[in-house]
């Protein structure tokens, strides 16, 4: 029997950031409906729920889903850290695929705390990363840039002119956190993190939700006209090599090499990307990694505005991780909505012109990574 065709039918998304008082049932709640509306669905036709979060309480998606109404359809929790709404996609699209269900429902929310992410616990439970001081993240990224840098001559100045970009485009994001602008000055000359890092280069903790609805072509057909086809996924951890080490979070090149055959389609084709700035070296290392330039000219790449909204590959035309904030389990549903809509020419100021018909997704965290492609 031949696999089914998947679909994103519907996105929602709250506004990240702190307001007190949200909880995050509310949140999902918020999303969720946002999600059912933009789709055209009632809750009675979703067939399977998956619930993304890292730091909430056991039960939570069975909570979460429960807000929207109790008709027992399964609730699965995922945690994949930052990549875990990303993943509950690809689950839904690999059960719909295979004809387990015709329609699923993915909501991503957290509820973060403040200062950096807890993580590790007592001494005696810490990974070989924590003890060998390759954790937390901001030094983790912090050695890659300097590699980078030490190999390809990449300059400070290059993560910096991406996270400019970056805080430029969340100005016209309405549910970004932040939503100021900064020069470049102002982004190398605040607080260093862990060097070449700096404070504006840095994604910070929200709180928020977002909703996807993932369905079977065939039964996308009583809704829409024009879907949203998810051509292509697949995710991964890290792999062993000896000699020098991979520069990216995960094995990104190989899972782009992937998605690329399974959707018939190359990096010349993408049209517009969302790829993961948990910190701003990011990008530049993942549009190497999944072709958008040459190994080693990223930062080039970058410097001369090839990922503006209006360059020659737009990347995170929403403010990306680092201006929108980073609600760990809601991040990838937000690079979702923000790829539907620009396929869908629904993004507004943000909108990439030429009409966009592909777009590609790059999602990760502690070394669990997702790409996928996107199709009008």
């Amino acid at each position: 029997m031949a696999e089914k065709e998947v679909v994103i039918l519907g996105v929602g998304i709250t506004r990240f950031g702190r307001v007190t008082g949200r909880n995050p049932v509310e949140m999902a709640r918020e999303a969720g409906l946002m999600a059912l509306k933009d789709a055209g669905v009632d809750f009675r036709d979703i067939q399977a729920g998956f619930c993304a979060h890292v730091n909430q309480p056991m039960g939570t998606g069975a909570d979460c889903f429960a807000e929207l109404g109790m008709t027992g359809i399964p609730v699965t929790n995922v945690e994949v850290a930052c990549a875990s709404q990303s993943r509950g996609v690809m689950l839904a699209g690999d059960m719909i695929a295979a004809g387990i269900y015709d329609m699923a429902l993915v909501i991503g929310v957290e509820k973060m705390p403040r200062g950096m992410v807890p993580l590790g616990g007592e001494l005696s439970d810490m990974s070989y990363a924590f003890l060998m001081g390759l954790m937390p993240f901001p030094g983790t990224y912090a050695m890659t840039a300097q590699r980078h840098m030490h190999t390809y001559g990449t300059k400070p100045e290059h993560f910096g002119r991406a996270a400019e970009k970056s805080h430029r485009n969340s100005r016209l994001n309405p549910n970004a956190t932040y939503q100021q602008v900064y020069t470049l000055e102002e982004i190398m000359s605040s607080r260093m993190i862990a060097d070449p890092i700096t404070m504006y280069m840095c994604s910070a903790n929200a709180d928020g939700a977002t909703a996807t609805v993932v369905c079977s072509r065939e039964k996308a057909k009583k809704y829409t006209t024009r879907p949203v086809l998810l051509v292509g996924w697949a995710g991964g951890t890290p792999i062993y090599e000896k000699g020098e080490p991979m520069l990216a979070e995960g094995p990104t090149e190989l899972l782009g090499k992937k998605v690329y055959e399974m959707s018939g389609l190359g990096p010349k084709d993408v049209d517009v990307a969302q790829v993961h700035d948990a910190f701003s070296p990011g990008e530049i290392f993942a549009i190497e990694e999944l072709g958008f330039c040459p190994k080693g000219e990223g930062g080039p790449f970058v410097w001369g505005g090839n990922t503006e909204i209006n360059g020659k590959i737009p990347v995170n035309t929403d403010g990306g991780l680092v201006s929108c904030g980073h609600p760990i389990g809601a991040t990838g549903g937000r690079m979702i909505a923000e790829l539907s809509w620009q396929l869908r020419g629904m993004a507004g100021p943000r909108q990439v012109s030429g009409n966009p018909k592909v777009a590609l997704l790059h999602n990760q965290g502690l070394g669990g990574t997702n790409v996928m492609i996107f199709k009008m």
